[in-house]
């Protein structure tokens, strides 16, 4: 799977739930929350003032390297 900035924070989590704290340490407190968890990621990036295009960089390179 490559995530994009489209991609749905659930479906990440679902597939990878070691993906977690890197939402974590962005402010992202709340993902058991049914509606964060249908955010994407550019979202909650715009949500939490955080650079989506790092977190996406971020995310691929952990999901590849395992």
């Amino acid at each position: 799977m490559e995530i994009t900035k489209d991609t749905i924070i659930g479906d990440i989590l679902d597939i990878d739930s070691s993906t977690a704290p890197y939402f974590l340490e962005m402010g992202m407190h709340c993902l058991g929350c049914p509606a964060s968890r249908g955010e994407t990621v550019e979202q909650a990036c715009m949500v939490h003032g955080v650079n989506v295009d790092e977190l996406v960089e971020k995310l691929n390179g952990h999901i590849q390297g395992k």
